[in-house]
């Protein structure tokens, strides 16, 4: 059988009625199935696929009412859409018996062979459609395993040289070399970290697409977790502009590596967008009882017409006119804290600056079904 041919199953005990069905049913993209009783249409039910099946009511042993039945009760063929043919007198009871078996319509004999041959088109259609959907989503897996992979080979294969890099920097800053050295290698050691916050960025995100970034949650208290972050950025450029605030117990259960990683998106952000020698202002305000707030100021404004695309991959990569780094960045950023059942959002204005923005539930919800372990 090829790949766009489909099974439709045909049962009735009466031969030149299916020879009648045959005639009107036959076509290239059809696979008929032929059975003159209830118990060899089950048995050709497990041996086939079958994108619908026309039943005969009125066959002795087992009828198709009681076929039916066996067919939703089964996971195999519970999805299968029936068609009941019957050449008893139209009977609303024996109607709506029917339809309460499980048939998607209930034709009586003598029938028209066009309506029945537009019914059966319908579900072929319906069925290849299917098959369709279903072998482009095997090849859009494929792809994102496969982009994946090349990532993780790209990220594994590019630190060691980065690495190289930013240690040939630290050691060129170090030794009393004059001023022209020291600036050269303090450039060098900045455009190797954003390489390697590239780097990050682009495994991270092949990772989110392939629906491998799974969430790990664990007890620990936010303001220390966005406090460690800040931390980490003290050999940075504008980093004793950047000011802690907090307000409220913020213990919480969140997966800390990936949170570590969303505050550390925003605060990169405001340094590198920010207004030059602004403030940078984090404030956990851990008042409320079921979540935390955490926002992300600094001076300077974003455009109107860039806001809606601040959070889109590949579509923060020129705010206010400086391209940095990929803009993977804020794209991140929403898609950890969606995965936590959180929101993100911005305000940007002349009055306030630049205001990001994350509600988070205290405990991870999981709110992606695929998102329970790594």
């Amino acid at each position: 059988m090829t790949n766009s041919t489909v099974n439709v199953l045909i049962v009735d005990d009466i031969a030149h009625n299916i020879t009648a069905l045959q005639a009107s049913l036959t076509r290239p993209e059809i696979n008929l199935l032929v059975a003159d009783s209830g118990t060899a249409a089950l048995d050709l039910l497990l041996k086939h696929e079958v994108a619908l099946a026309i039943l005969d009511v009125n066959m002795p042993g087992m009828n198709g009412f009681e076929l039916a039945a066996l067919m939703r009760g089964s996971p195999r063929t519970s999805h299968v859409p029936i068609i009941f043919l019957t050449a008893t007198a139209q009977d609303a009871s024996r109607t709506f018996r029917g339809y309460e078996a499980g048939a998607v319509d209930f034709l009586y004999k003598p029938f028209d062979p066009r309506i029945l041959q537009s019914k059966v088109d319908v579900f072929v259609q319906l069925e290849q459609q299917k098959r369709q959907l279903a072998a482009q989503l095997v090849t859009t897996r494929q792809m994102l395993e496969a982009n994946e992979m090349l990532m993780a080979v790209l990220s594994h294969d590019l630190r060691t040289p980065l690495g190289a890099v930013l240690a040939s920097a630290e050691y060129l800053m170090r030794i009393e070399a004059g001023d022209t050295v020291t600036n050269t290698a303090t450039r060098i050691k900045n455009s190797s970290l954003r390489m390697a916050r590239m780097v990050d960025q682009l495994l991270n995100l092949a990772r989110l697409q392939g629906g491998r970034l799974h969430i790990q949650p664990r007890s620990t208290e936010f303001a220390t977790l966005c406090k460690s972050v800040i931390e980490e950025f003290a050999t940075h450029k504008g980093a004793g502009q950047i000011a802690l605030r907090s307000e409220g117990d913020s213990a919480g259960r969140w997966d800390v590596d990936l949170m570590w990683q969303a505050v550390s998106n925003l605060i990169s952000n405001a340094l590198h967008h920010g207004e030059a020698g602004g403030e940078i202002v984090v404030n956990v305000d851990a008042r409320a009882v079921g979540h935390v707030t955490l926002t992300v100021t600094n001076r300077g404004t974003i455009a109107a017409d860039v806001v809606p695309h601040l959070f889109k991959a590949f579509g923060a990569n020129g705010i206010n006119g400086r391209r940095e780094g990929l803009g993977l960045g804020l794209h991140i950023v929403r898609e950890i804290v969606q995965m936590h059942g959180g929101e993100v959002a911005v305000e940007s204005d002349e009055a306030r600056g630049t205001v990001f923005r994350v509600e988070l539930p205290r405990t991870a919800t999981l709110a992606r079904g695929s998102l329970t372990g790594r």
